[in-house]
């Protein structure tokens, strides 16, 4: 059983349950911090990189209103 764990369809499926849930997480913060999100946001947010969704959950925390989350994704 430990072999299938460190095989490496495993691995990239236990990295992509992560992102999966770093992604969902990042978007229920931003609709607490800025409201609902329209559909095109959403799917902008989806298409992120990793790295760029971690550097979004941090710019996130600044974030006061639509504008900004709209701001940051136009960089």
């Amino acid at each position: 059983m430990a072999v299938l764990r460190e095989s490496p369809l495993a691995q990239e499926l236990f990295r992509e349950g992560q992102l999966e849930g770093q992604l969902e997480l990042v978007l229920r913060q931003l609709t607490r911090r800025v409201g609902t999100l329209d559909e095109s946001l959403v799917r902008r947010v989806r298409g992120l990189s990793s790295q760029e969704l971690e550097q979004l959950a941090e710019a996130l925390l600044d974030f006061s209103e639509l504008s900004d989350l709209q701001a940051w994704l136009a960089d």
